[in-house]
């Protein structure tokens, strides 16, 4: 399962809301959507406009860590008139449960999007125990 406890996500997007979004030196918003089909999670990370080169995945002890950066398409010194797309790093973490394999993380980037692929692990899939017996008793015969 995947755990969604990342306490200051809410207190970071309005902290970039009021100060500007992401300039260099600041994390900025990486949304995302994840939901399980089947044996395994999928997660979605929207990072349009980033070199694939730029993107760190990491887990340790059950905690990935998503790291990506876009840099500003304008070379340096130019005079910036308008600068609305974050630029800088983006980042991100998640907390997974002990039943997904973080062993065979699948991860792929297309159209701006980065997905993951995190089976379940084996001894967490549910299965059927057969029951073994013998036949009925008889009574009075």
């Amino acid at each position: 399962m995947l755990m969604r406890t990342d306490p200051f996500r809410d207190l970071d997007r309005l902290a970039q809301e009021f100060f500007g979004n992401g300039t260099a030196g600041r994390a900025a918003a990486m949304p995302m959507d994840a939901y399980r089909s089947g044996d395994e999670f999928l997660v979605h990370f929207d990072l349009p406009g980033i070199d694939p080169e730029t993107i760190e995945l990491d887990v340790e002890r059950n905690v990935l860590n998503v790291r990506a950066e876009r840099r500003s398409p304008a070379p340096e010194g130019a005079q910036t008139l308008v600068a609305e797309r974050p630029s800088g790093t983006f980042t991100r973490q998640l907390f997974l449960g002990d039943t997904l394999d973080t062993e065979r993380i699948d991860a792929s980037y297309d159209a701006g999007v980065l997905t993951l692929r995190i089976p379940v692990a084996e001894q967490a899939k549910p299965r059927r125990i057969r029951i073994t017996g013998g036949g009925r008793k008889q009574i009075g015969r």
